[in-house]
Formats: structure tokens, sequence, C-alpha cells
């Protein structure tokens, strides 16, 4: 807005602290300008060390939901539940195949495991 500062605008400003403030309060207000300056300038990159820290952690995650594709929640088996490989059936049962006895049905083929 006012473009930067030069010499003769820093001696300016530093004569009317000196009238303002005195000889006396000029060191201490400038130590106490120094420490906020410093600790904002801390504060500063602290927050963008954060921010950036953050958006490291949430690439990652993208990253490793890419290469991991989660299954859905219904297909997922537990260890309790082991599931079963399904075998090919080469050829049709003949009639003399089929079980019989009491409790099977007849009409569906048998399970080969």
């Amino acid at each position: 807005m006012f473009g930067p500062l030069g010499v003769p605008e820093m001696l300016m400003i530093f004569f009317v602290a000196l009238i303002v403030f005195g000889p006396r309060k000029l060191p201490e207000l400038g130590r106490t300008l120094g420490k906020a300056l410093g600790e904002f300038k801390k504060a500063t990159d602290e927050l963008k060390t954060t921010i950036e820290r953050e958006v490291q952690i949430d690439e990652q995650k993208r990253l490793i939901a890419q290469v991991v594709q989660v299954p859905p929640e219904g297909s997922v088996v537990s260890r309790a539940e082991p599931q079963v490989a399904a075998v090919p059936v080469t050829a049709p049962l003949a009639p003399t195949e089929t079980p019989s006895g009491p409790g099977i049905d007849s009409s569906t083929p048998a399970r080969v495991e």
C-alpha cells in the first residue's frame, strides 16, 4: 500500500517514537515488540507445519485407499465362518449317483467338498 520503508522514513519513525515514549521507555518497548514479533513468527510457522502435516496424512490415506481396495461390508468373511471354495463340476451326476436316504432331497445334486 505505502511501499517499502527507506532509511529516511525509519529515522522519522524512530525520532517520533523517541519523543513520544522517551529515552527510558524506548528500549523496553523495542524488546517487547521484538518478543511479540518472534512469538507471532513462531506461531505462524507452527500453524504452517501443522497444516502441511495434515495435508501429507490425507494424501497418504488417499494413496493407501487406492492401493488397498477395501471390500464391502457384506463380503467380509470372519474366521468363524470359513469360506468354502467352489469345486467345479466337470460332468453332471448320473441317475445312479443321486444320493438317497432319510432327510436327503434327491432333487438337488450332491455337494462335493
